[in-house]
């Protein structure tokens, strides 16, 4: 069974960093895409980042290029997203999933695998 556990989420200043985690279960994160995704109550899930362990590529939406970067930790099965110049848009709750696609400048989810997410808040 495919689990996705995030964490890492919380209130900080607009300016500041915050490093979320997600914890994958069930597959094996380097044999899939894994990205990050967030929602604001009332809009559609937008795709943040996407990584591909086979070639080592990394994908951004425009709105967070130079300022978040994706890793993974294949040996504890885990994909990071560090945020830093953290902006008021940028609140929402974060959830990370397997399977991403990037088509132009958009991210789109392959696979209906979601965690619970976590929940950025950045106060100006």
């Amino acid at each position: 069974e495919v689990q996705l556990v995030e964490s890492g989420g919380g209130l900080v200043q607009a300016g500041g960093s915050l490093r979320l985690s997600c914890a994958a279960s069930g597959f094996t994160l380097k044999d899939y895409t894994i990205g990050w995704f967030r929602q604001v109550p009332g809009k559609e899930r937008e795709g943040v980042s996407c990584s591909s362990s086979s070639d080592g590529s990394t994908y951004y939406a425009d709105s967070v290029k130079g300022r978040f970067t994706i890793s993974s930790d294949h040996a504890k099965n885990t994909v990071y997203l560090q945020m830093n110049s953290l902006k008021p848009e940028d609140t929402a709750v974060y959830y990370c999933a397997p399977g991403c696609w990037v088509a132009g400048p958009i991210i789109y989810n392959g696979m209906d695998n979601w965690g619970k997410g976590t929940l950025v808040t950045v106060s100006s």
